[in-house]
């Protein structure tokens, strides 16, 4: 992990409405993952979306039985 290609990215739970951070590696590239709301604990899925120059594009939330 890069220091400098880590993103702090505000977002909304997509169940509670809860504000936080992510820590977004773009070192990672593109990828879908999961996180977990740190106040309602539901599982949020997550696709990130990072340039071939290693820019974030963009971050979607979706719940557990979104398709993404």
């Amino acid at each position: 992990m890069h220091e400098e290609q880590l993103d702090r990215y505000p977002v909304h739970c997509p169940y509670c409405n809860t504000p936080f951070e992510l820590l977004v590696d773009r070192s990672e590239g593109s990828q879908e993952t999961w996180e977990d709301c740190p106040r309602c604990c539901a599982p949020i899925q997550l696709r990130i979306e990072v340039s071939v120059d290693g820019e974030l594009e963009s971050v979607t939330l979706g719940r557990d039985d979104d398709v993404l």
